[in-house]
């Protein structure tokens, strides 16, 4: 395991930010048998979980980051989503913007998806996907019988006679 992340590389959290977050984070899980192995540090975990998250690098490289190991990153962010420290850190983010910034409340976008309707039923008319056609059929087609790209040769075939 090798350490490419320095101590002072821009990408760790700073101890303002770590002091607003650490209040957030909920004690660690209580394991009947005790621990075999140290736990990783909070903020070690928090910092490789941004690292991932920040940069859209997979979980499995963080074990050459010498932050963490993945595995521990990746627990780690699963017990804290579940917890919703994430979405609490938002929360308190945009709060914060607010009173510095101050966010018009009165302008809102809504986001949606196009999917079928459920109800939508014999108004809506076929899926053009799923149409049932057969392919295209040679007789009814603007091209006739030809090629495919729509002309037609004179060169001979096999299937051809000269007249």
């Amino acid at each position: 395991m090798g350490y490419m992340v320095s101590r002072d590389d821009g990408w760790r959290v700073p101890d303002w930010l770590w002091e607003r977050i650490e209040p957030l984070l909920p004690a660690p899980p209580f394991h009947p048998l005790g621990c075999h192995n140290p736990r990783v540090p909070d903020r070690n975990a928090m910092e490789a979980i941004l690292l991932v998250l920040r940069t859209g690098m997979q979980w499995n490289a963080l074990d050459a980051t010498g932050i963490c190991s993945s595995s521990s990153a990746h627990r780690r962010f699963q017990e804290w989503r579940a917890a919703g420290v994430f979405a609490e850190i938002w929360r308190q983010g945009l709060l914060a913007y607010d009173e510095v910034v101050g966010i018009d409340w009165s302008w809102l976008a809504a986001d949606g998806a196009m999917t079928k309707a459920p109800l939508g039923g014999p108004k809506t008319g076929p899926n053009p996907t799923d149409r049932a056609k057969k392919g295209r059929n040679d007789r009814f087609s603007p091209r006739g019988r030809a090629s495919r790209s729509g002309s037609t040769t004179r060169a001979p075939t096999a299937t051809t006679t000269s007249s």
